[in-house]
């Protein structure tokens, strides 16, 4: 399962590039704010659920912002690759995630202004 803050349009977007490369339907996608979104990131402190998208394994288990980067690149069609350098070089996936958070409303304002419209399908 895959979560997302639906208030973040750049996020909304970069989501769908996600759904569009899951060729299979093999992941779920569901807001971060949802109701089954906060049960299944009861172990995460609820001020901390926003500062990045998770994905929730089946077993339960969570992973968050860059260190979720290799479960999810596993289950994409042909992401095996990227998943494993992702795992040799998990502060580099780090930094590379929270350099982007820390500037999703302007990256936001980018996308918007070169006529991208983020996703209505998961707003």
């Amino acid at each position: 399962m895959v979560l997302y803050d639906a208030d973040c349009g750049f996020c909304r977007w970069s989501l769908e590039w996600v759904v569009k490369w899951d060729r299979n339907d093999s992941l779920e996608y569901l807001p971060i704010q949802s109701d089954e979104g906060c049960r299944l990131l009861a172990a995460v402190p609820e001020g901390a659920r926003l500062d990045s998208w998770h994905l929730v394994e089946p077993d339960g288990t969570v992973f968050s912002a860059g260190l979720a980067f290799p479960p999810l690149l596993r289950r994409l069609p042909r992401g095996q690759r990227l998943a494993r350098l992702s795992e040799l070089m998990p502060g580099v996936s780090e930094a590379g995630y929270r350099l982007v958070a820390a500037n999703r409303g302007r990256l936001g304002g980018l996308v918007r202004r070169f006529g991208e419209v983020p996703p209505t399908r998961f707003s």
